[in-house]
């Protein structure tokens, strides 16, 4: 299997341009960076990464991983503005990013 490299700096900048207009009045490059942290803390904590399952496809709970984050995000206190929308156009920013670079078919 031909070895995919992921850029976190390639990743949140497609991630910023995806974001509707009055998302990206509000959120950072170090707000997309903060929270692509915490996705990959998911993803981490369940398994989803790793040497062992690398050839293997893997089922992603969409609200377990929205609430974990949303829950990381209010114990942090930036959940004024870093909101549920916000994290779900994060979250489908960086499916579409691993979609483009052939992590996910």
């Amino acid at each position: 299997m031909e070895d995919i490299e992921y850029n976190d700096n390639e990743a949140i900048d497609f991630i910023l341009k995806r974001l509707p207009k009055e998302e990206k009045e509000k959120i950072t490059r170090d707000d997309v960076d903060y929270l692509m942290d915490i996705i990959y803390d998911f993803y981490y904590d369940n398994g989803f990464l790793g040497e062992s399952n690398s050839d293997q496809s893997v089922e992603i709970d969409e609200q377990e991983m929205s609430d974990f984050i949303a829950n990381r995000v209010a114990a942090d206190g930036k959940g004024n503005y870093i909101t549920e929308d916000v994290i779900s156009d994060i979250l489908d920013g960086e499916y579409e990013y691993c979609k483009s670079i052939g992590i996910y078919k």
